[in-house]
């Protein structure tokens, strides 16, 4: 029951191999409508997880539901290649050894960088096969690949071309451990312990003159961003309070008479938190009326450096009264609001951290300290800042606060943000941001929220910054000119970067004279040539471009077309893959690369939690597949909301291989019933009894659903329905009363062929169903068909070699029939009665099986019509019923949901027949059998005239 399947998989996926399905499959496809769903590239840097799992199979499951529906479903999978993960696994190789990784030339270090990613690609490459997935895996899209890389270059020339891309500088979220900038995909987010500080800037200017000798209060988690302080944000529409301190509390470090500006929904918390006892109101004012005030840098009495310079304060949206003082203190170089603030206002941007995390030489006070060690830790810039401000008696409280704070999702270690120069896409030129956000209005997401979140991301987005200091990936391969600083925007040396990518990759750009890509035109000293790598999103997010287009593609065998009609990956890919993808087709295209995205939630162990090492938690999949099989975790895929969080532990994959039994022991249910199938037994629909009848409507209705769902892409509800058909509909309803006459009508009886046409039906239905789900089970029971000559494979069968090369088969029209499924359910329902009474009689003791009792059951007129042309024994597998229009005694047997319906069991008369059971009178009335029953006998009789004309002994 179990399947052996963690040996006969692999057994089955040689085959596959032998017989070059996939080689097959794009054969029978052609001419097809195609369905191309673009695989978003792992990381090659390890072995797969339990994400990969769930993402690659709900990948599998819907080409192969997609090919069975009559398309051609060519999946291409591939890989990410590039970035700082794969150069981080080598330079901590090299930390091991004692090597500098910057005394290394840089293409050596790049071709180790290229071995490694090439190496965990075949890892992954046959772990992703083990699972059944089945694509192109001879020819994978690689973004290191020469043509990728190639174009890559041409798709960053594009950008130059029409003026998007510009060097600026801007705060961008830097690694000090990585000593790169990180793009929001790449981050997230921890608990993190910050010093805070409440801090006061005088107001020394003011156009109301009594806010001047007040002073300002702002509260930050970040006092290291003072020393780049240039100006405070208040809120335009906030009301503040001017109040004066008459009584504070013995350790605070507020005054008697200072006077300070608040806001007023924040002035209980902001007494209490400084420790002022008791104050006064002076004057209450909106933001509107701080306009113009100008403030005294909190530093300026202690160095020059700071004294330089006003402290402005302006309206600034993102100011709210949730924590703190109402005001903000904005440090342009530090943040991003505080970045377009200054730049709405004419703010400089100041230069104070440097790539090393360490105060630039030029910075007063805090020259060369540091706001976070090289390893992450927390440096001393916190202290000496906060022990300044003390000197200058304007720091007027610190203390300590955990909140959740960017971290480097690689080294783990925080992230500062910190103004760097940068290579950056505009969002605005070229109308980028609403050609983008029109996209997304013309695609389809599932499930639906899916668009609301990327919309809401493009139509907030600052401008793409695409550059990283890094040396692993496809170089920003753009030249500037020394004098003028403008960017080389020039068709010819683009082509002639990219011509030199595709024959030896983008190690050319390193290894090369300028010279070689300027050509004659330029002088080669006129122009600086940028080194800085392109952000790995910019790669994976082009890869439309070199794997869907027909004029770009990277590997002539692909034969797809873009944009894809599909993209699926997890839902944080809104912030990567999805994302980046979008702005650079939009911004290269004027459309989105893809028709449709599809999200699925992240993988939970049982309890909810998430997943990881140090709690034990995690689930592998090849040690799953090691003791279950492939086919368990396709079937939890299948079988979980995948639109949510799902979990996984090890009581969820013992139930799924308890489901998984359920469903194969129907296979060979079906196989075993089926043996010896010969297509003259195929019974017409007319000559059917019901029962029968009803099986091929609820096919139908499946038929149907299966082809909904292959289009919807919502398994989940699906499978439930398939699941409780093959265990309630089947199992535990038809298969049951059907048995009966499988294993004891003769061989030319309306019932068993009606039976056994129903299994053939149902098994030429459930394999191909089953196949995008289970692939490799279906696969199996596929090859046990009985009907592998063609003289027994009814005509509208397709007689494939392998389940995957079917289709998904048609109903008949003439099978649907709503009338009969409504009487059926009612007839179920009456078939409950009698099967609890049956159930309450043998737990009594006083029957041992349903064919030693007779029951006489009670029933109103309306029950007796339902009856009327069916055998009620026969649905309820027992010998007899007497149906009496009488009234039921009290002990009788009831079910409150199926009122005027009353169950007593008695013995049924008679001896049991020893071949089919049952209890009759007639057992012992025909001298040739004495212990058969009359069916019985003329079945044997049948049977052993068919074998004598055989020649059967």
């Amino acid at each position: 029951m179990r399947g052996d399947l963690p040996n006969k998989e692999p057994a089955i996926l040689q085959s596959w191999q032998e017989m070059g399905l996939f080689r097959k499959l794009r054969e029978n496809s052609k001419g097809r409508k195609k369905f191309v769903l673009h695989d978003g590239p792992p990381y090659a840097n390890g072995n797969i997880h339990i994400g990969h799992a769930l993402n690659k199979i709900l990948k599998d499951v819907i080409n192969r539901s997609q090919q069975m529906l009559g398309k051609d479903a060519c999946y291409v999978p591939g890989w990410d290649c590039h970035g700082l993960p794969i150069e981080w696994k080598i330079e901590e190789k090299y930390r091991k050894a004692g090597k500098d990784k910057d005394a290394v030339p840089i293409n050596e270090f790049r071709q180790e960088c290229r071995e490694f990613a090439a190496k965990w690609i075949d890892v992954q490459r046959e772990e992703f096969k083990r699972l059944g997935v089945e694509g192109d895996w001879d020819h994978p899209y690689t973004t290191m690949a020469f043509p990728a890389e190639a174009q890559i270059v041409r798709e960053i020339g594009k950008f130059v071309m029409n003026g998007s891309l510009f060097r600026g500088s801007k705060p961008v979220m830097w690694s000090i451990v990585e000593k790169t900038a990180l793009a929001e995909a790449e981050v997230e987010y921890d608990d993190h312990t910050s010093d805070t500080i409440w801090v006061r800037f005088p107001i020394v200017k003011a156009l109301k003159p009594e806010l001047v000798g007040a002073a300002v209060v702002i509260w930050t988690t970040t006092p290291w961003t003072i020393p780049g302080n240039r100006a405070v944000a208040y809120g335009a529409e906030i009301a503040y309070t001017l109040i004066e301190v008459t009584e504070v509390a013995d350790e605070a470090k507020v005054k008697v008479g200072d006077k300070l500006l608040v806001a007023s929904e924040l002035k209980e918390n902001f007494d209490k938190d400084l420790g002022i006892v008791a104050a006064r109101d002076l004057a209450a004012f909106t933001g509107k009326d701080l306009a113009g005030v100008i403030c005294r840098h909190p530093l300026a009495e202690l160095d020059p450096f700071y004294a330089r310079f006003e402290v402005p304060a302006h309206a600034g949206g993102f100011v709210t009264t949730d924590a703190g003082t109402g005001f903000v203190h904005i440090a342009p170089g530090h943040g991003a609001d505080d970045y377009e603030l200054g730049l709405a206002n004419g703010i400089d941007v100041p230069q104070t951290v440097g790539p090393d995390g360490a105060y630039y030489d030029h910075v007063g006070l805090f020259a060369g300290k540091r706001v976070l060690t090289p390893q992450g830790k927390k440096g001393d810039a916190n202290g000496a800042v906060m022990a300044a401000l003390d000197q200058a008696g304007h720091l007027l409280k610190s203390g300590r606060i955990t909140h959740s704070y960017p971290h480097s999702w690689r080294s783990k270690a925080p992230l500062i943000f910190r103004n760097t120069p940068q290579w950056f896409i505009s969002m605005e030129k070229n109308d980028l941001r609403q050609v983008a956000l029109r996209a997304i209005d013309e695609t389809r997401f599932v499930p639906s929220q899916g668009k609301n979140r990327l919309q809401s991301m493009i139509a907030n987005r600052p401008d793409w910054c695409i550059s990283r200091q890094r040396a692993w990936g496809v170089p920003i391969a753009v030249f500037v000119n020394k004098k003028t600083g403008e960017l080389l925007r020039d068709q010819a040396v683009i082509d002639r970067i990219a011509d030199a990518f595709a024959k030896e990759g983008a190690d050319a750009w390193f290894a090369s004279d300028p010279a070689r890509f300027l050509g004659n035109q330029y002088k080669a000293e006129d122009f600086e040539q940028i080194t800085d790598i392109v952000d790995v999103w910019f790669d994976s997010g082009s890869t439309h471009a070199f794997v869907l287009e027909r004029e770009t593609r990277a590997d002539p065998t692909w034969d797809l077309h873009s944009p894809a009609d599909l993209y699926l990956e997890g839902s944080d890919q809104h912030r990567g893959w999805f994302h980046s993808s979008l702005l650079e087709s939009c911004g290269t295209r004027g459309r989105a690369p893809y028709k449709a995205v599809l999200t699925h939630g992240f993988t939970l162990d049982e309890q909810g939690r998430k997943m990881s090492k140090s709690l034990g938690n995690t689930v592998a999949p090849q040690d799953v597949m090691k003791q279950y099989g492939a086919d368990i975790l396709r079937l939890w895929v299948v079988s979980t909301d995948y639109s949510d969080d799902q979990r996984i532990g090890p009581e969820i994959i013992k139930h799924q291989a308890e489901a998984y039994r359920r469903l194969r022991n129907t296979l060979r249910y079906l196989l075993g019933a089926l043996d010896g199938w010969q297509q003259s037994e195929y019974l017409p629909l007319a000559e059917m009894p019901e029962l029968d009848r009803w099986v091929l409507h609820r096919i139908a209705e499946l038929a149907g659903r299966t082809r909904q769902t292959a289009d919807s892409f919502d398994f989940h509800p699906w499978f439930t329905e398939l699941h409780n058909f093959c265990a309630v509909d089947l199992s535990a309803f038809y298969f049951d009363i059907r048995k009966d006459a499988l294993y004891c009508d003769a061989p030319s009886s309306l019932n068993r062929r009606a039976a056994r046409t129903v299994l053939f039906e149902l098994f030429n239905a459930l394999t191909a169903w089953l196949a995008p789900v289970l692939c490799f089970t279906a696969e199996e029971a596929w090859r046990h068909r009985p009907w592998k000559d063609a003289a027994n494979a009814a005509k509208h069968v397709d007689n494939a070699e392998s389940v995957h090369l079917r289709l998904f088969p048609e109903a008949e029209a003439s099978w649907r029939d709503e009338a009969l499924a409504a009487r059926w359910a009612k007839l179920r329902d009456l078939r409950r009665v009698v099967t609890g009474a049956l159930e309450l009689a043998r737990a009594d003791k006083k029957i041992g099986s349903s064919l030693q009792a007779k029951p006489v059951v009670y029933l109103t007129e309306e029950h007796r019509n339902l009856l009327d042309g069916l055998d009620l024994a026969e649905i309820a597998i027992t010998s007899a019923i007497t149906l009496s229009a009488q009234p039921a005694p009290a002990d009788a047997f009831t079910l409150p949901d199926v009122p005027g319906l009353a169950v007593v069991v008695a013995l049924a008369d008679g001896e049991k027949c020893e071949r089919c059971w049952r209890v009759l009178p007639e057992v012992g009335q025909d001298r040739d059998h004495p212990t058969l029953c009359h069916r019985c006998g003329d079945a044997v009789d049948e049977i052993g005239t068919q074998a004598d004309r055989a020649g059967v002994a």
